[in-house]
């Protein structure tokens, strides 16, 4: 029916005419608007603020400082909304300007004077953990915090998660082999085509209303209820198409200043909205890492002990900068076995702009750590580096890192992805090859894998409404971040009801007050947890047409089936009653009436998650492991170290194909952030760790006509408990990217590269002996 059919997006039609509205296209006559003030130190006392003259600008109807606000935070309340004794980073925000244009906001901001007593910056974690490094958050202990957070007060430690698995004596006294590798990369950006933006209005009533482009819009009425004490009913989210997020838009941040400005000029519609340059160092970023791996392995290449450092840069505030280092925790060894682990993973606290989720959810990060390592031990013992992946590579029976057991349902088939990997990349042929004296070709691999670590309580919620000519709409609390799900929802509930895809109907915007709560759209868990809620939303609606058909058709309800478009006896599909007949009730000859609107309700709720155990890292994070095998082949010119990326390889097991073209790009799409990521993405600090790029002129992400060619596949080992054996995989094609392309370009240059992104100048340097592996 519709399961496995490349069906077109839903909101395809409206996104390529240009009718698709997103936050900042929804104006009216008489909305105020806001405009950011921001510190132009990284770290700094704020000795007074003088808005004199910004007040005296005709127009100015309010302006907002710090003074007096809640901290916020979801795991740890560490963040001022709008600063008020020091800033922490270069961009952070310390006075709001509400006017009735944005050309008098702008010119009051500008004359908004702020007196700064600047302090020493920290730009590194390997630096915030010295001794005499100074506290960029002297209150750490007194912050309020989730049972589950473990804060180190006196120090610049937001968080700390233990793995510790097995007996790591054991493992080093088996191993014959030991390898040792540092890795590091500084912050970069999300860069989503939408730059983020809300509004926010306070009616007469007293109900708030707030329009955002955001991930999470029920957290955002959940937060502002928990941190200004307004009634969570009396707040309504209003969320529209979102232009790309990344996971750069699940925190929430302009919300908070949008209702406040609100707040401020009683209650009149403000918008507040970010330039290219605020979103990319005002707005939460991309997190940065330092990581220490040592490996030990036997002489026949079986790794037996992994000894992993993560010092994550959560920047100037926690925020979801704790749940990325834990979740890089999780799964700290990559997709292989291992018996003997001991893995700490820091969230530190720098003066850098503070960290947000990454597509991925710190994979991609922990990855090219592992993978690097990986590489240098195939190496040491002179085995072929698939081969070695292979014979590690984690499989039913094996546990996890936190002590998961692992069985074909909740864990894909590595070997199948690796097998298939080998054969699109004819690695057996080459690995590295000489084209001439200055041109050289390499492959590189790496392996992926990912769980998602969210709430032990997430759900989602559907509701399905029949039209009267028996057509169906589809309400969720996902949010079209660009991924698709919703027009994978449609086809889920098309194959349930038995019915054409294109009589089913999706709502894409939220509205939090009438649209069931989905908890977050982040993790590629969208499919899965909405997936399941729509399918009980669909057994739901099932029984309500059967129930209604029976008193019809005069039959029992248990011989009763319902597709294409009729409710028919299961043994004789001539006697039926169609569905459109009844999707409002059933009228009798005599007028007599019964039934009334089908409305199916679903929900979905995770199961038999736990927290992880603060000394051992021990618990169940997430329902399941997506893996996947990916490679890059790249060409080295070894003049002037610049090099092309030929092709990009994927082999993810997705459990049930859903929608071919939609996995594919998804795919894709995530493989091209990877490579970006790994070779050119990154902000450059001057020495004061003020931000030096934060436009795309001088901040350069892969551009089109820069792409290789992308071979992807699937292997399809289905989980039992997802919706027709479907895995998460918006985020896999991107894990396995960078490590992939560092170990080809390392192959290439015959040295070891192991900081992103891979400039030609890195490469160069690293070949002179001008980078050190250390921090």
């Amino acid at each position: 029916m519709a399961i496995g059919k490349s069906v077109i997006r839903k909101e395809a039609w409206d996104k390529v005419t240009g009718r698709a509205k997103y936050t900042n296209d929804f104006t009216e006559k008489g909305m105020l608007h806001a405009k950011l003030v921001t510190s132009p130190y990284a770290h700094a006392r704020i000795r007074a603020i003088d808005a004199k003259k910004a007040r005296a600008i005709p127009g100015v109807r309010a302006i907002i400082t710090g003074e007096g606000l809640p901290l916020t935070g979801e795991d740890l309340r560490d963040r001022p909304p709008i600063a008020f004794d020091k800033v922490r980073y270069h961009g952070e925000v310390v006075a709001v300007i509400v006017a009735d244009t944005l050309v008098q906001a702008e010119k009051a901001a500008n004359l908004v004077h702020v007196a700064y007593e600047p302090l020493p910056a920290i730009g590194t974690p390997s630096e915030a953990l010295k001794e005499d490094a100074p506290l960029i958050h002297e209150q750490l202990g007194s912050y309020q915090k989730n049972k589950h957070t473990y804060p180190e007060p006196n120090t610049n430690i937001a968080h700390r998660t233990k793995i510790r698995k097995g007996n790591m004596e054991r493992g080093w006294a088996e191993s014959d082999v030991v390898v040792e590798t540092r890795v590091s990369f500084s912050p970069s950006d999300h860069i989503a085509m939408e730059t983020r933006c809300a509004t926010a209005e306070i009616l007469p009533d007293g109900q708030i209303m707030i329009s955002a482009s955001s991930q999470s819009p029920f957290m955002i009425k959940r937060l502002i209820s928990t941190y200004f004490g307004e009634d969570a009913g009396n707040i309504v989210v209003h969320t529209p198409l979102v232009g790309g997020a990344y996971g750069g838009k699940a925190p929430v941040q302009l919300e908070l200043l949008a209702y406040l400005a609100a707040k401020a000029v009683r209650g009149r519609k403000v918008r507040v909205w970010n330039t290219r340059e605020e979103d990319m160092i005002t707005s939460p970023v991309h997190i940065g890492l330092e990581a220490a791996v040592k490996l030990g392995a036997t002489n026949d290449g079986y790794i037996k002990a992994a000894e992993i450092l993560f010092l994550f840069d959560g920047g100037a505030y926690s925020d979801k900068a704790i749940d990325v280092s834990r979740a890089a925790a999780v799964d700290c060894t990559g997709p292989y076995h291992i018996e003997n682990v001991w893995c700490d993973s820091l969230c530190v606290y720098t003066n850098h702009p503070y960290a947000a989720p990454f597509r991925g959810f710190g994979h991609s990060e922990q990855a090219f750590a592992i993978e690097r390592a990986l590489d240098l031990l195939a190496e040491k013992l002179d085995k072929d580096k698939w081969e070695l992946r292979r014979k590690n590579a984690i499989r039913p029976g094996h546990t996890t890192p936190t002590q998961v057991p692992l069985n074909r349902s909740n864990v894909g088939d590595l070997p199948a992805c690796l097998d298939r990997l080998r054969e699109l990349m004819e690695w057996d042929e080459w690995q590295r090859i000489e084209i001439d004296a200055y041109t050289v070709q390499a492959k590189g691999i790496s392996c992926a894998w990912k769980t998602s670590t969210i709430d032990p309580d997430a759900s989602s919620g559907v509701i399905l409404t029949f039209n009267s000519d028996g057509s169906v709409n589809v309400i969720s609390g996902v949010v079209e971040i660009g991924t698709g799900t919703k027009t994978i929802l449609a086809q889920i509930v098309a194959e349930k009801l038995k019915m054409d895809v294109h009589d089913v109907y999706v709502k894409m915007d939220i509205e939090t007050q009438t649209t069931p709560e989905h908890w977050k759209t982040v993790g590629s868990r969208g499919t899965f947890m909405a997936g399941r809620a729509a399918l009980a939303a669909a057994d739901d609606a099932i029984r309500q047409l059967k129930a209604i058909a029976a008193c019809i058709l005069r039959a029992s309800a248990d011989d009763l089936e319902v597709g294409g478009g009729k409710v028919f006896l299961r043994d004789d599909p001539s006697i039926y009653v169609p569905v459109k007949d009844i999707a409002n009730g059933y009228k009798y000859p005599n007028g007599n009436a019964v039934g009334g609107q089908i409305i199916g309700r679903g929900t979905y709720i995770l199961r038999h998650m736990t927290p992880l155990d603060k000394e051992t890292g021990a618990g169940k994070p997430g329902p399941e492991w997506t893996v996947g095998a990916e490679g890059v082949e790249i060409e080295l010119n070894r003049r002037d170290y610049t090099y092309k990326i030929l092709k990009a390889f994927a082999v993810i097991d997705i459990g049930k194909v859903l929608n071919p073209k939609a996995a594919l790009g998804q795919v894709m799409g995530a493989m091209s952030m990877g490579l970006s990521f790994a070779s050119r993405e990154t902000f450059l600090f001057d020495r004061y760790e003020r931000v030096l790029n934060p436009q795309l002129r001088t901040y350069r992400p892969i551009r089109f006509g820069e792409h290789p060619e992308y071979i992807v596949e699937f292997i399809e080992t289905p989980q039992i408990d997802a919706p027709y054996g479907a895995r998460g995989v918006g985020e896999h094609g991107l894990i396995g990217m960078p490590a992939a392309l560092a170990n080809a370009l390392s192959l290439a240059a015959e040295v070891p590269l192991n900081e992103l992104p891979l400039f030609p100048e890195q490469i160069w340097r690293k070949k002179k002996g001008d980078i050190h592996d250390s921090f």
